[in-house]
């Protein structure tokens, strides 16, 4: 007999027995149920909001394909208006297909007018500009909450989410407003550490140690834009709005400030995720530029993503429009490649097919390859008293591969009668309108008559309290002083005779210390002794338009030259310890200078 309270219920003992070993098992079938399913993930609106972004769309499309995040859980709100590209034709092609992938689609095209009243161009923002997007994303807004979305992510088609976790990393921080900290060619980001008040961008401590993750978190700040996502199942988000601005606002008429103050006056806190590398932004042009600029700067975006990565990826979707390489005016374009650094070979095949430069791929030679058999035969010898002017070590089998890779190319160059060609080796990153820059000066160069013979494109001034005098009438140009590494140059038919002609194989040293002593600037006496006729004519761009992608120390830093084995001894081996050689100069590579200018942080 059981006992409840002061019932008495007689029960069998079997049963009695059986629910004391199995408690857990109910009386009746019908209460055995399986249990409940997981819950699905929560619905998300995207808002597209697109004005002349041909050049961007098919990898932000791309982009958002790949967000690992059920698409049937995501809406589509598109609109595009003012444009003189072929924006619209683009997201109609996307759209169509993705009817059958994703939940809903909102389509609104506005191609007429295609400019916008007292605007200077594509790139101005007027301020009928500003209320138009304002209106635009209310809209959305209006339209995701109406659908009774979780969520709505705004993203500016030139910001590219190159890891496809993002969407679900911002969902799981549970925050009414939240951002990933996406990166650009230079300071900019898409977020304020500081705001004034009256509603201006504010320089704080806190911005550089957060853009360059040097704190990582989740971070409360008083500005995200661009890219950004609503929790619209939090109570304060009922107020947020984008337009019309609030009854008390007095800050600029500006998209990005007034949403800003509308989270303010809401209490809701905005905040910045920069645990990881989420993607890219490209960085804001001025007025004053064309379509042509900012889809230069975008390439050159897509070039910095190569290298940092996650890399980006067009849409499968999408029809991209035919390339059109060309040499520059050079009679050659030289890439060279070590044969098994093929991440270098691709990475450089695909840099190259974006910037539209048509080139061939050099070979280079393996010194590690190298036999003291293979070196008799070609005359290789160091140069007596050569010893590394940092490490103290002799000539590398590595170093002994580098130049005759270039050896070859200059050999080349005097066979073929080539008038000049530009060498790059394969781990180097272009600078912004790299190929624009670099014709610039070449023309420059022909105008002015200049008698050249090597141009370095990327260097490392060793000496920097030496004034290198710049050229008359040729802009960006000095005389080069004493200068480490031959990541980048240009090199014409005679200075490629004067450096074949000096017969360097026999009496050989590193190729960056080679052509110093070529210009009669390597502060060696004893080396220059060994080549009397140093006429060499060799010139500098300044900036630089090219820099190395890593430096000794970077994680993924790799130096054939330096980790080898000496030339005649297999059996000593080397590495980078102790070189300055390849340290990072941030004197010449303002990408890394720790004082940006003001402007390149908004």
């Amino acid at each position: 007999m059981v006992v409840f309270g002061t019932f008495h219920l007689q029960l069998p003992m079997f049963l009695v027995f059986q629910s004391l070993f199995h408690g857990c098992q109910s009386y009746f079938s019908e209460e055995r149920q399986p249990e409940e399913s997981e819950l699905q993930p929560p619905t998300v609106v995207i808002a597209i909001i697109a004005r002349n972004a041909a050049h961007s769309l098919p990898y932000y499309l791309g982009s958002l394909e790949r967000l690992d995040y059920p698409k049937n859980r995501i809406s589509f709100w598109c609109a595009t208006d003012h444009n003189i590209d072929n924006t619209t034709a683009i997201l109609r092609e996307w759209l169509t297909v993705m009817q059958k992938f994703y939940h809903s689609i909102e389509w609104r095209p506005r191609d007429q007018p295609a400019s916008y009243v007292g605007e200077m161009g594509p790139k101005h923002w007027t301020k009928s500009r500003y209320e138009y997007l304002m209106k635009l994303k209310q809209a959305a807004i209006n339209y995701a909450r109406k659908k009774w979305a979780d969520y709505i992510l705004f993203a500016d088609t030139d910001n590219i989410l190159t890891d496809n976790q993002t969407l679900k990393e911002l969902i799981a921080e549970n925050k009414t407003v939240i951002a990933p900290m996406l990166d650009s060619q230079a300071a900019y980001s898409n977020f304020w550490c500081g705001i004034t008040p009256q509603g201006y961008y504010r320089r704080t401590a806190e911005y550089f140690p957060t853009k360059n993750r040097q704190r990582r978190g989740c971070f409360a700040v008083p500005m995200v834009h661009s890219t950004f996502l609503i929790n619209l199942r939090k109570e304060s988000s009922r107020n947020l709005t984008f337009y019309p601005p609030h009854s008390e606002y007095t800050w600029p008429f500006d998209d990005i400030i007034v949403f800003a103050f509308s989270c303010k006056v809401s209490g809701v806190q905005m905040y910045l995720c920069n645990k990881k590398r989420y993607g890219y932004t490209n960085a804001p042009a001025k007025p004053q530029q064309t379509l042509e600029d900012d889809s230069l700067n975008f390439v050159h975006l897509i070039l910095e993503a190569m290298i940092e990565g996650p890399p980006m990826f067009p849409s499968q979707y999408l029809s991209l429009p035919v390339k059109h390489p060309d040499k520059m005016g050079f009679d050659e374009v030289y890439m060279i490649n070590l044969v098994r650094r093929t991440d270098r070979r691709e990475r450089m095949l695909s840099a190259l097919y974006e910037l539209e430069i048509h080139h061939t791929v050099i070979n280079a030679v393996d010194g590690s390859f190298l036999t003291s058999s293979d070196m008799t035969v070609l005359g290789v010898n160091q140069l007596p008293e050569y010893s590394d002017p940092h490490s103290g070590r002799a000539l590398t089998k590595g170093e002994v591969g580098c130049f005759l890779s270039h050896y070859f190319i200059w050999k080349e160059i005097v066979d073929n009668h080539l008038a000049m060609a530009l060498v790059l080796e394969d781990d180097v990153r272009f600078e912004s309108f790299f190929k624009r820059r670099l014709k610039r000066l070449m023309e420059q160069i022909q105008l002015a008559e200049l008698d050249w013979d090597l141009i370095y494109l990327g260097r490392k001034q060793v000496n920097h309290t030496e004034q290198e005098a710049a050229v008359e009438n040729v802009q960006n140009l000095v005389v080069a002083g004493y200068s480490y590494w031959t990541l980048a140059y240009v090199i014409s038919l005679q200075g490629a005779h004067k450096l074949i002609n000096a017969e360097p194989l026999s009496k050989m040293l590193p190729v960056d210390e080679f052509l110093p002593i070529m210009y009669d600037k390597h502060p060696n006496e004893d080396y220059k002794q060994h080549f009397p006729n140093r006429n060499l004519k060799a010139f500098s761009v300044r900036p630089l338009l090219i820099n190395p992608t890593h430096y000794a120390g970077d994680p993924l830093w790799v130096s054939d030259t330096e980790t080898s084995t000496i030339w005649n001894d297999d059996f000593t081996k080397t590495d980078w310890t102790g070189s300055e050689k390849i340290m990072r100069d941030t004197r010449m590579d303002s990408r890394h200078s720790s004082q940006p200018t003001f402007r390149e942080e908004l």
